[in-house]
Formats: structure tokens, sequence, C-alpha cells
């Protein structure tokens, strides 16, 4: 499972966890503005924008979990089990497979305005990448520095929803999940007042007692009410420093331990966690074994080239001896 969110400080971010019990050996990929994407149902795409993100790239070809490309939009697919439902090639449709449909948003769209008319005649399609690679059960998030939408193609059609807080985890259904947060209008991050008796005489014994309530568990429901709760409050600098901290803060309050999801005789974790500044195109992320946040600078290459180029994640921990036995 997984949680993608946006945050607005000074500049505008952009990120996620991946949580799995297993990798992909993915790696941080910069696709140039001259890599030719080849559609399975539209002509190939020869030039776009460039973008940056984290892909498993498969004979040069990058597949994208999450992404930015250099106009700040940004997109991301999280797990959506027995609720994603793509459709056969429509003709009287725009088809993309869901494996192109990173790419294929970012490269050719600077604002949600844009992809909203676009989403109007899309069709998401069942086409598999490849057999090692089938269709996985999807649903994204896409925003620019303005505002989100999550879009979900689902049984009924695809669905495009206006997305006020910026985050999305996984089931069930987006418009579900924003309705539960009226279960949790009554807190709050101040100290609480006595509305349960005025006979009793109550005593608010503990800072953050106002939040009592808001859920700590690890399912994708109680992830999308922790996240946005935690999101909604969040106080940063104008700092680059002090808003990455922040950041990766948000994605903490919801990150995922080696022990508490038992899948079989696997466990699930958070995998990496991703912080794109979408203003300056540099993507920043964490792993499980390596605390250390680590950048990549989308402009550090030339941005007309024709290649992927992939920087493979820095895995283990990265310790900061500031003293040592001799």
């Amino acid at each position: 499972m997984c949680t993608a969110t946006t945050y607005k400080g000074k500049d505008h971010y952009f990120g996620r966890n991946l949580d799995l019990e297993y990798s992909y050996n993915q790696t941080v990929a910069i696709t140039p503005r001259n890599y030719p994407f080849r559609y399975r149902s539209l002509p190939e795409s020869a030039s776009h924008f460039a973008m940056i993100g984290m892909a498993v790239i498969d004979g040069g070809y990058p597949l994208y979990f999450d992404a930015t490309n250099e106009k700040e939009l940004s997109m991301a697919g999280l797990n959506f089990p027995d609720n994603a439902d793509y459709k056969p090639e429509a003709s009287d449709k725009t088809n993309v497979a869901s494996f192109e449909f990173i790419p294929y948003i970012l490269g050719q769209f600077e604002t949600i305005v844009q992809v909203r008319e676009c989403l109007k005649s899309l069709n998401v399609t069942n086409i598999k990448f490849s057999e090692d690679f089938p269709p996985s059960p999807l649903h994204w998030i896409i925003a620019d520095k303005n505002e989100s939408i999550t879009v979900e193609s689902v049984k009924e059609g695809l669905k495009v929803y206006d997305n006020p807080v910026g985050v999305l985890t996984n089931n069930p259904t987006f418009d579900i999940q924003l309705f539960s947060l009226n279960d949790y209008m009554s807190l709050s991050r101040d100290a609480p007042t006595n509305n349960f008796s005025p006979d009793l005489k109550l005593d608010t014994y503990s800072r953050g007692m106002g939040a009592i309530g808001l859920p700590g568990d690890l399912s994708s429901k109680s992830r999308f009410a922790k996240v946005v709760f935690t999101k909604m409050n969040s106080v940063a600098g104008d700092s680059e420093s002090e808003s990455l901290s922040q950041f990766f803060h948000i994605l903490g309050s919801v990150d995922q331990q080696r022990g508490c999801v038992r899948l079989g005789d696997k466990y699930e974790i958070t995998i990496y966690s991703s912080c794109c500044n979408t203003t300056n195109g540099i993507y920043y992320y964490k792993t499980y074994e390596n605390s250390q946040i680590t950048g990549v600078d989308m402009h550090s290459i030339d941005l007309d080239g024709s290649e992927v180029s992939a920087y493979p994640l820095v895995m283990g921990q990265q310790i900061n001896m500031q003293a040592a036995r001799a």
C-alpha cells in the first residue's frame, strides 16, 4: 500500500511512500525531452517535456511509480486493488495503457486545467507492458502547484475527483475516503475543552489530547485521515531544509515498519519515501535502510538528450560519526 501527498511552502513539493513487501529494483530516472515514448495505441511521442521520478527501467523504458515534469506537474500511481478496472481499446476515445498514463500526462501538460480537459476523452486500457509486467491495479493523484485531482478507472468508467487535501492512499474509492474525514471534524491541534459533561471535572492530563481519535493503524483509510490531519496542520519555514524535513515528517507519520503488516512469510515496509521540489526539479528520497536524504537534480543532465538517465538508490544506512573510538 502507499501514501502520496503535496505540500506548499516557499516552493511546491510532491512525493509518496511506496509500501510493499518486495522491491522492483527501482531507480531515480530522468527522461529527457527527446526520448521517444512509443505508445501502444497512439503515435510515438518523439518530443515532450522532460521528467524525473522513481521508475523501473525495462529495455530502456521507464515505468514510473511517480514523477514530476519540468513544468511542475506531478503524478503518482498508487495501489487500488479490486477497484481498478481498465478497459479494452475504444474507437471514440484516446486509448492510453495504464503503464503509459504517467508519461502521457507529464509529457504534454503543464496544469491541472489542461489535464482535466484531456481526461474527458481518455480511456485507460488493459494492455500489458510485457509478460513480466502485467497491468497493476492503480489510481492516480495528479497535482500542479495550485490544485490536485484523483483519477480512478473503475467499472463505471473514468472518475475524476477534485482533491482538496492533496493526499491519496489506496482503498476505498476516493469519494468515500474524502467523506470519511467528516468523522474527524472534532479533532484539533489545540487542547480540548470539556464537552463531555458540565457536571464532571475532567483534566487535560497530556499534550496532544485534541487529536484523540485520530487513527494510528496502517490501513489505507486510516493513513488517509492521519496524513491529511498532519499535512493540514503542518507548519514549516521557507528554507529548503525546513520544507524537506517537514515533508518527510508528514510521510513519516504513516510509514510502515517491518513486522507490523505480515503477508505470509514477508512483511510490508516503506520501501522508499520521496519528495520532489517541483519548482526546482530536484527529486529527494530516503529508503527503508537509509534514512539520509539523497537528491537528484533533473537539470544536472542535458534535457535535450534522447536516453533515460538512471541513478541507483543508495540503500545502505549512511551514518555520520561525530565522534568515534580511536
